[in-house]
């Protein structure tokens, strides 16, 4: 699929790193540093502006690497980006860890995926059908 874009950053289009990639790197489009402190969360600007055909959205996600090692993930994620938003992407970063982080300019500091979806139409009814589930959750299927 084609997706217009307008790259006003210091830095290359998104793109797959492999043939099987689902999410496409986010590079902060800063022009100085951030520092994260414990807790603290900023909207890290990336310079990409996106036009979406409809019945898609984009995801932002956290980076996995970003997670594990330094604690910092995103916010809101999955963020999503509607197909009508044509202002610039940014990430909302926390940082989860005791540690300040310093976000750099370029820094890979999300991923993006474009996935479709479903607009839903209500139907109001008296009652729902039954499962065997019923109305258990919040691990109410165990913890094995």
């Amino acid at each position: 699929m084609k997706i217009n874009i307008i790259n006003n950053s210091k830095h290359s289009l998104p793109h797959y790193e492999t043939n099987a990639s689902a999410g496409m790197d986010l590079r902060a489009n800063i022009s100085r540093t951030i520092t994260l402190k414990p807790l603290g969360r900023a909207i890290i600007k990336t310079g990409l502006f996106i036009e979406l055909p409809v019945g898609y959205e984009a995801q932002v996600r956290p980076r996995s690497g970003l997670a594990a090692k330094k604690g910092i993930t995103v916010l809101n994620a999955p963020g999503t980006i509607d197909a009508d938003y044509r202002g610039e992407i940014g990430v909302i970063l926390v940082n989860l860890s005791n540690d300040d982080f310093v976000v750099e300019d370029g820094e890979r500091i999300a991923q993006l995926v474009i996935t479709r979806h479903e607009r839903a139409t209500w139907v109001e009814v008296g009652e729902l059908s039954e499962t065997s589930r019923g109305e258990g959750g919040f691990g109410s299927t165990g913890t094995k």
